[in-house]
């Protein structure tokens, strides 16, 4: 067995911990469902009671207990299984943990939003890659039904987002279509329409199942760029007559997941932190570094293909979604992410039965080294879809991580309480070398 090396003496003390920050963070696990409806879920208050409900696949469960759910949308798939006796057994949703073989939902992430500006949150869902993505208008009153509107079609990539990068104060859909990267963007006037997609590139190889994906303001021009794994798109001064971007050519892996853009080591500089393959092993992150031939990126290894690539000893395949939050609030950016249960089936890429891993990395900027990312195991029994959110979803200042795969749906509230230095010292992650290089 290796001997852990005393991380809090080696580490947690150097970095300036004092008595009143020693907090433990916990996660209490609400299960919302184990069947299997979509691989993403989001989070909204969608009855204005002043309590945020989780909507995953076709239902919503609402707050603030998640107990009570309902269909805006029709439940119908199910699949047949056998039970040891031999009887069959139907089930809801498509098969996926509780099952045995292999099957992909129709939803592959949700958003939320107020798409026709009534003051009541929709929801967006974006379908397998290459399907149709919808938007379903909040009727404002229970039972009444949730008309659904077209918003792209097709819509691909694995890892579409939603998020305002032109600055007009709405959020656009960043995704590829029809072979081009872009943006799609609702008329605010006809929200019933279909939205319309502003490609930003010429004709690329992108397909359907196309992994990678984000955005962030990289040359630090205010305006946000856009990110996939070949390089990074620089979004021009002005977007009238649509221009295209200039392209500056970068390689961030072999096709991951959500790329995420926020400065790591406190330069004032945006890295990227991402999966290097979806399907695989690997997270890292990717230091920008500026000199008079323009932008280069450097990778760090987070997580790689054997335990020894990270400090404390953490491996697990298929990374296939990621979101950035400040999860302990001490004003640097964290990151949630873990492992994509069965993405491929039972049998499909590499562990594809080991424990569904959910963790949150802590970042750590020591002075005069290198910063580096903890790792905190939230559960062992869940991981994430092709999404993860991470929001606040009881009030209480603390980010919250919804989950839905084919595990099933999942809530893990962030619950913070102050402890001893001894029970803090024992409750640390232990690092199998020291992280601070």
């Amino acid at each position: 067995m290796r001997k852990a090396l005393p991380w809090h003496l080696a580490c947690g003390l150097a970095l300036g911990l004092q008595a009143a920050e020693f907090q433990i963070h916990e996660f209490q696990k609400i299960i919302l469902t184990r069947e299997f409806w979509a691989e993403g879920a989001h989070a909204a208050d969608f009855n204005r009671d002043g309590h945020k409900d989780v909507v995953c696949g076709p239902f919503i469960y609402l707050g603030p207990d998640f107990r009570e759910r309902f269909a805006f949308m029709p439940a119908t798939r199910s699949f047949e299984r056998v039970l040891p006796d031999g009887r069959r057994e139907t089930v809801p949703g498509f098969e996926g943990a509780l099952g045995t073989q292999n099957a992909y939902a129709d939803v592959f992430l949700t958003f939320t939003g107020d798409f026709n500006q009534d003051g009541w949150p929709d929801i967006l869902h974006l379908p397998h890659p290459g399907g149709a993505a919808h938007w379903y208008e909040n009727p404002r009153q229970p039972g009444k039904p949730w008309t659904q509107h077209l918003a792209l079609e097709p819509t691909d990539g694995e890892s579409p987002g939603l998020a305002d990068i032109t600055g007009d104060g709405r959020p656009e859909l960043i995704c590829f279509s029809r072979g081009r990267l872009g943006y799609a963007e609702y008329d605010p006037a006809h929200p019933e329409r279909p939205w319309n997609f502003r490609p930003i590139s010429p004709p690329g190889d992108w397909g359907r199942y196309t992994h990678g994906l984000g955005w962030g303001d990289i040359n630090g021009d205010g305006r946000p760029d856009l990110v996939e794994k070949d390089g990074w798109w620089e979004q021009p001064p002005s977007l009238e007559g649509n221009p295209l971007w200039r392209h500056h050519p970068t390689s961030f892996g072999r096709g991951g997941a959500q790329m995420l853009v926020f400065d790591v080591n406190g330069d004032g500089q945006n890295d990227v932190v991402t999966a290097l393959h979806a399907h695989e092993y690997g997270l890292a992150w990717f230091e920008q570094v500026r000199s008079s031939d323009g932008i280069a990126f450097r990778q760090h290894l987070i997580t790689g293909e054997r335990e020894s690539d990270n400090p404390f000893g953490i491996r697990f395949s298929q990374a296939h979604a990621l979101a950035d939050a400040d999860l302990d609030r001490d004003g640097l950016p964290d990151f949630v992410t873990g492992k994509r249960f069965w993405a491929h089936g039972p049998t499909g890429d590499p562990e594809p039965n080991a424990p569904a891993v959910l963790y949150w990395f802590r970042l750590f900027r020591p002075t005069g080294a290198r910063p580096f990312f903890e790792p905190h195991l939230v559960d062992a029994d869940s991981g994430v879809g092709t999404q993860v959110t991470v929001t606040d979803l009881n009030g209480d200042g603390w980010a919250d991580i919804v989950v839905g795969n084919k595990k099933g749906a999942f809530v893990f509230l962030h619950q913070v309480r102050p402890v001893s230095r001894t029970e803090w010292e024992a409750r640390q992650p232990r690092p199998v070398r020291s992280p601070i290089h």
